[in-house]
């Protein structure tokens, strides 16, 4: 992420497209935006970002341009968060916030209290853009007991748990 700073630290409005580019793994390819395989239109990225789409596309061209930047930006791929879906699909959704995200084992000593209390995981996920708090968001099958919840809130570097 601090190479994306430095490249962009002068263009704010770019920053602004390519941090939301990351955000859903839209991918640079020859000056066009993809996700997945399915174009993504200048107009389209613009109104997400509130610029004016001419942003969008010398955003799009600063990228391709810079060979450090497109090989962060040509490598992206969306993915499947299952967070907001949780409860449809007969599971539930965890946000841990950490008091630091640099302390290690935070992800093992959450998984371990998982394992032990027989709670299977579907899925994942790491949030750490360096510009927002980050998260760690876990989907899980079935329902969270309590007894577990205050488990999960005395793992080292927790700072809080969320069940969404």
């Amino acid at each position: 992420m601090d190479k994306l700073t430095a490249a962009l630290k002068r263009y704010p409005s770019q920053r602004k497209v390519a941090q939301k580019l990351l955000e859903y793994g839209i991918r640079v390819s020859d000056g066009i935006a993809y996700c997945g395989d399915i174009e993504q239109t200048d107009s389209g990225i613009a109104r997400v970002c509130d610029v004016d789409r001419r942003v969008v596309r010398t955003t799009l061209e600063h990228i391709t341009a810079d060979p450090q930047l497109y090989r962060i930006f040509s490598k992206l791929r969306p993915m499947l968060s299952m967070i907001d879906m949780a409860e449809e699909i007969g599971c539930s959704a965890i946000v841990i916030i950490p008091v630091d995200a640099r302390v290690p084992g935070i992800i093992a000593d959450v998984t371990t209290v998982l394992y032990n209390n027989g709670i299977s995981l579907k899925q994942a996920m790491v949030s750490d853009n360096g510009e927002s708090t980050p998260t760690l968001q876990i989907v899980v099958e079935g329902r969270i007991p309590d007894s577990v919840i205050m488990l999960l809130k005395s793992c080292r570097g927790v700072a809080s748990v969320m069940i969404k």
